[in-house]
């Protein structure tokens, strides 16, 4: 069960999901990027018994990038709180179903959690709630442009359904309007860049995940 670590402590791991896996155990036999990543402590430190290890957050099972995992329950805490707090910076860039777009731009919308899938909704609709994202124009040409996204709100599905709102849905999402569907079910969506105080030397931290393979040279 391969891992790519992007880093480690004693308080922290840092690993690049691969797109197709879930970040964490849902009940059954399947394989997941949690128990990949306590097989690893376990060999690497030589643990005779159980693993502590908790996913500070997660991403979509057809998502890539920088999954963080705290190894300890005050590092658990403190990085929880940081998430909660908003002193967490997540960094995405989408390969997007779009011929044009503005260099960059501040998304508003209010989204509400629906049947497995984020609705848009005006606001003050019960269960609403406020969705924000800044992004910029990194790349890419005619049909297929790349966008840099910073999260300002963590919301259900909110990259997915704010770039949608606005006619650019997410290269392979086929739930939000794209026309390509990539194998297995896969989308150009990745976790790039995590920034964020260490839990205990309190020193900034900036954690980086190179893209999966299958974005270079293009996606087909």
């Amino acid at each position: 069960m391969h891992l790519d670590v992007l880093y480690a402590d004693n308080h922290l791991l840092a690993v690049n999901k691969p797109p197709l896996l879930l970040t964490q155990p849902s009940g059954t036999d399947r394989d997941n990027l949690e128990d990949r990543a306590k097989a690893w402590v376990k060999a690497q430190k030589n643990k005779p018994g159980a693993v502590y290890l908790h996913a500070v957050h997660r991403l979509d099972r057809e998502v890539s990038g920088v999954v963080l995992f705290a190894r300890t329950s005050k590092a658990l805490t403190r990085m929880t709180g940081a998430v909660r707090e908003r002193r967490v910076t997540k960094i995405y860039h989408a390969v997007v179903d779009a011929t044009d777009c503005p260099p960059s731009g501040l998304l508003t919308h209010w989204l509400k959690h629906g049947r497995h899938r984020a609705e848009i909704a005006s606001k003050g609709t019960d269960g609403a709630k406020e969705a924000r994202l800044r992004f910029t124009r990194i790349g890419g040409g005619p049909g297929a442009l790349v966008l840099e996204i910073e999260l300002l709100t963590g919301r259900y599905h909110q990259i997915r359904a704010q770039l949608a709102a606005e006619g650019m849905p997410i290269h392979g999402d086929t739930k939000y309007g794209s026309a390509h569907q990539l194998p297995s079910g896969a989308m150009a969506l990745h976790h790039a860049r995590l920034t964020v105080e260490h839990p205990v030397t309190r020193e900034p931290m900036v954690i980086s995940a190179p893209h999966p393979a299958s974005w270079k040279g293009g996606l087909q």
